[in-house]
């Protein structure tokens, strides 16, 4: 398993835009496929967006499909997700997770971050 801490969280206005940031422990990170899902108040967990290992497998929620877009730095360990054209629907915390494959359930990840709140006002 791999340490996740996640960053980039705040407060924006809708159309605004936030960079997420996903720190990860250890050598073998790019073995890892990551995957960034969110959590609003009172929902579940839903997914939101997934990279493969070598970053060249991407999948998207419909939902933010065009506006999120998920990469990485396997030389810094670190997995990005650019939120852009940001939608008062998208708050939520945000949590990285790291898995075997992309997938888009959260029962294929094996390690948490602590999750990055997301706030976006109308």
């Amino acid at each position: 398993q791999v340490q996740l801490v996640e960053s980039g969280g705040g407060l924006v206005q809708a159309g605004g835009s936030l960079r997420l940031s996903c720190a990860a422990s250890g050598r073998t990170f790019s073995r890892y496929a990551m995957g960034w899902f969110r959590q609003a108040p009172g929902k579940e967990r839903e997914f939101v967006a997934a990279l493969s290992g070598s970053g060249v497998t991407t999948y998207y929620a419909n939902s933010v499909k065009g506006r999120f877009t998920i990469s990485r730095d396997n030389a810094k360990n670190t997995v990005y997700l650019q939120m852009n054209s940001l939608k008062p629907e998208d708050t939520a915390d945000y949590y990285c997770a790291a898995g075997r494959v992309a997938a888009q359930g959260p029962n294929d990840y094996d390690s948490w971050g602590q999750g990055t709140q997301v706030t976006v006002s109308s």
